[in-house]
């Protein structure tokens, strides 16, 4: 007599590849419906009912062990609750930072102290006991998003307490705290914000380091050209299978900095370190822009990253259009000016029509040889 194993999954799946996998199950069985329907597909009673009970264990196990959506529906509350929790854990941020402002005078110093230094530490032990008790990890997360308010407002306060000197380092440990949450509870707006501060610090210790106050580092974009370029690469050295979307917050974000500090630097080079004249800054960087928008727009589309492919054709058409401006805009008449821009419009979409005709070739191709393999 058989018995019906339990499924099993060969490598642990992260949320978005369980998704992806549930997603893929619920196709197959719309299709196989209606092929029976179309009497092309014909199981027999005892071979539908193994598929139908191998669906129905592998779905259950997704959903309690990730949480999943198995339906349309579902889907769109998870992206309502998404939003609430945020917003939730905005408002909760921001009743915190008010209300250690409306009462802040009325307590004793070592009472100041001793709030800000337990306010992080009590709100991180919520969130842990949190993400023990309640699986699908949207309170953790809420809980986990006040623990990094509460931690920015403990520095922030103690450095007005005891008059200590701003410092860059401030976000140093902003980004620490964050990094350790967003890991720890895999939050990845934490991640994102964890990134943030860490562009900050590390621009600000450029700017220390060229001889400029650090509250000045935003002024010069190139401070923040290197930290861009060292989180893009961090998940092609280290990988974040285990911790969904992580991959993607590090290179898009990354993506997005170096993009708007090329594309300042592009139209005004007199805020360039390099000692060369502004056109010749200007140029530089122009070129750097549209090479590195366009290579990313080939690498999302190898590895199937369509944030990266949106990503880059997104700053190769501004720093097409500003070459536009900078051409055109003065001596053209305006219906022209827009003519020559809906005309490159065109000529883009053709050209990605062409890679598009590429993939559907090779995806033929391989299916065909699949094909050729089953028959031979």
């Amino acid at each position: 007599m058989d018995e019906t194993k339990p499924v099993t999954t060969p490598t642990p799946l992260n949320k978005t590849q369980a998704q992806a996998r549930a997603d893929q199950v619920l196709a197959f069985r719309a299709e196989q419906q209606l092929l029976t329907e179309q009497s092309v597909l014909a199981l027999s009673d005892e071979q539908a009912a193994k598929v139908r009970d191998y669906h129905n264990d592998l779905l259950q196990q997704l959903q309690q062990g990730l949480n999943i959506d198995l339906n349309e529906k579902a889907r769109h509350l998870s992206l309502g609750m998404q939003i609430v929790s945020f917003l939730g854990a905005t408002a909760l941020a921001a009743s915190l930072f008010f209300l250690f402002f409306q009462y802040w005078g009325y307590f004793s110093t070592v009472s100041q102290v001793a709030l800000l230094v337990t306010a992080p530490l009590l709100t991180l032990a919520l969130a842990v006991w949190l993400q023990r008790v309640d699986y699908s990890g949207y309170y953790a997360k809420l809980a986990a998003l006040v623990s990094f308010t509460a931690l920015v407002l403990n520095i922030i306060m103690l450095g007005s307490i005891f008059n200590i000197t701003p410092s860059p380092n401030a976000f140093a440990v902003f980004s620490l705290y964050g990094f350790v949450l967003a890991y720890l509870l895999h939050v990845r707006l934490l991640l994102a914000a964890a990134m943030l501060c860490s562009f900050m610090f590390i621009g600000a210790q450029f700017g220390s380091w060229m001889g400029s106050y650090w509250v000045h580092a935003g002024e010069y974009p190139e401070h923040f050209l290197f930290a861009s370029a060292m989180f893009f690469m961090l998940p092609l050295l280290c990988k974040q299978q285990q911790f969904d979307g992580f991959a993607t917050i590090y290179q898009t974000l990354s993506a997005v900095v170096f993009f708007i500090a090329v594309l300042v630097l592009a139209n005004w080079g007199s805020v360039s370190y390099l000692p060369w004249s502004t056109d010749i800054i200007e140029g530089v960087y122009q070129v750097v822009g549209f090479a590195a928008s366009a290579l990313l727009v080939l690498y999302g589309l190898r590895a199937h990253a369509a944030k990266l492919m949106l990503t880059g054709n997104v700053f190769f058409a501004l720093f097409l259009y500003t070459k536009f401006f900078d051409w055109w805009w003065d001596w053209l008449p305006k219906y022209l000016f827009f003519l020559l821009v809906g005309l490159t419009a065109i000529l883009v979409l053709m050209i990605f029509n062409r890679f598009r005709a590429v993939q559907h070739t090779k995806m033929q191709y391989i299916a065909e040889q699949h094909a050729g393999v089953q028959h031979g």
